[in-house]
């Protein structure tokens, strides 16, 4: 199933998730699908892209210094239960963030699973650019969310 992934910069330092959260929890919003990573290697990504494209992103200046204090952030990606209302409540307190459609499986828990799923995109010719999951216990399903580089063909076949 299609849904609306939330990504956003945050400082790096203590509090700074419990504060996020404790605003959406505040106002009803459910966190469904939650990953964090340093800010430093999305940038670097970034740094690389550039070099590649014919088209800058963003000047080797800017670059620079976003490498430089991109350790200062943490990237999250969320899905949330209410990404309307998240989105309202980002915005109103002024975090920087992005929207981004994926792909959210609930999955069996049983070895083998994700190799099929993630089997089935090679085949349709679908690169994912990354993933996320989680299980509860042995017994739940599997949420697994992929970011797959053509939503469209991916949403046709899952």
């Amino acid at each position: 199933m299609v849904r609306t992934e939330i990504s956003l910069f945050m400082k790096n330092a203590p509090g700074e998730l419990g504060k996020l959260a404790s605003l959406f929890g505040s106002e009803g919003v459910n966190i469904d699908a939650l990953t964090i990573q340093d800010a430093s290697s999305y940038v670097q990504e970034l740094f690389k892209a550039r070099g590649k494209s014919l088209k800058r992103i963003a000047s080797a200046a800017s670059y620079n210094s976003m490498r430089k204090d991109s350790v200062e952030y943490a990237l999250i990606r969320l899905l949330v239960g209410d990404t309307d209302k998240a989105v309202d409540l980002l915005s109103q307190n002024e975090y920087i963030f992005d929207l981004m459609p994926v792909i959210a499986l609930e999955l069996d828990n049983h070895p083998g699973e994700l190799a099929n799923i993630t089997t089935k995109f090679g085949e349709e010719g679908i690169n994912i650019n990354y993933v996320y999951g989680s299980v509860q216990s042995p017994d739940s399903k599997c949420l697994f969310v992929f970011c797959p580089e053509d939503i469209d063909l991916a949403a046709k076949i899952f």
